[in-house]
């Protein structure tokens, strides 16, 4: 190997002597996705459930009923799936807007 400034590679100038340059692939994983899920009760209305599919999780009127119906005949319904930071936040805003309203609905996040 020539010794740098005596010609050779340019790419060489720098390097040690034996020196090995190793490529590493990077993976990057997608985040673990978490479900929301609104639980049945006796007390929250058909309509606020409904009011809270629409406002916090964007679905339309027609979805919003489905799900919502979903709690009511089944005792749960996914509201929504996100990555874990997102659905905590989602299940926080919710809890919060539901004891503003004197509503007890129960939401939750798990692994979906």
């Amino acid at each position: 190997m020539s010794k740098p400034g005596q010609g050779g590679n340019a790419d060489d100038a720098g390097r040690d002597q034996g020196e090995v340059l190793i490529r590493k692939d990077r993976r990057v994983d997608r985040p673990r996705l978490w479900k929301v899920l609104l639980h049945n009760d006796d007390f929250t209305t058909m309509q606020f459930v409904v009011e809270v599919l629409v406002n916090h999780f964007g679905k339309g009127p027609a979805e919003a009923t489905f799900v919502m119906l979903q709690v009511h005949r089944k005792g749960v319904g996914v509201a929504g799936v996100y990555p874990r930071d997102l659905a905590e936040t989602k299940v926080a805003e919710v809890t919060a807007d539901a004891l503003a309203n004197e509503m007890p609905l129960l939401v939750t996040a798990e692994p979906a």
